[in-house]
């Protein structure tokens, strides 16, 4: 999916929602698990439920690849399910030197056909790179993180400024707003506004919202651009919204909620 064809998607539904395909085998309903590939049916009624209130989805590949050879099935299976309208993202948080990361891009791109990858830039543009070959593909670059440790290195100040102002700075010269997004942390809203005028043009991916507490309205202020610009991220407050058998209506309803928060936010912003 190219970068045009994202932003129809945001205006037609006015929304910028992605959900988190986040399948816990834990936490799924005790009634899925008579299903043959339980992780696959529970994302296929998430998917049924949701996919006119969002944009994107994004499974994230751990919660897979931890369960061997059928949670790849599950995987390929969902990457199947979701209409070719929306925008895929595998959250593989990859990162490796050149050659191993062929391997990644070639496994996410050309085996799964997903329309994009997260990816960590801690080794730089020649593990980056790789993956920035493929056309209409895009990389998700991490920039600032969400989590509690993303103060251990990100904030560390190099040359009077913290180190993630110097991934956003330098990421830029590897692509360009058509191939290239980033991860901004949904609990850094403060930052976002001085993220923009670093990258005024780029998509970010915004997790942290829902049950990590990010504030959706701030991100919105201060990270939208004349294209929206964001994917705002929601995995478990949505998919877990529900536990009994009508969890697929539950996580509906959370979806929805969002997405209504979304359209005002357009109309306010764009």
């Amino acid at each position: 999916m190219n970068r045009t064809e994202l932003v129809k998607e945001i205006r037609a539904k006015a929304s910028y929602l992605c959900i988190g395909l986040d399948p816990d085998l834990n936490r799924l309903p005790h009634h899925l698990l008579e299903h043959e590939n339980p992780i696959f049916e529970f994302n296929k009624q998430i998917i049924d439920a949701t996919h006119d209130l969002c944009v994107a989805y994004k499974p994230n590949i751990a919660f897979y690849e931890s369960l061997g050879v059928q949670g790849w099935i599950a995987l390929q299976k969902t990457l199947d399910y979701i209409p070719e309208t929306h925008f895929t993202i595998a959250d593989a948080k990859r990162g490796d030197i050149g050659n191993t990361s062929k391997r990644y891009a070639s496994t996410f791109f050309e085996q799964m056909s997903f329309d994009s990858i997260t990816v960590a830039p801690y080794m730089g543009i020649d593990s980056v790179q790789p993956f920035l070959e493929f056309d209409k593909k895009w990389v998700i670059l991490l920039g600032l993180t969400s989590n509690k440790g993303s103060q251990d290195f990100q904030f560390l100040q190099a040359d009077g400024k913290p180190l993630y102002e110097h991934v956003f700075r330098t990421a830029t010269t590897w692509g360009s707003p058509e191939n290239l997004m980033f991860v901004v942390g949904a609990t850094h809203p403060e930052q976002v506004q001085k993220i923009r005028t670093i990258i005024p043009d780029h998509f970010l991916l915004v997790p942290g919202i829902g049950a990590q507490g990010g504030d959706l309205a701030a991100v919105s202020r201060y990270g939208m651009n004349k294209d929206c610009g964001l994917l705002v991220n929601s995995s478990r407050g949505i998919i877990y919204a529900g536990e009994g058998e009508d969890f697929a209506a539950h996580a509906r309803a959370a979806a929805l909620a969002v997405q209504q928060q979304m359209a005002a936010l357009l109309d306010k912003y764009i």
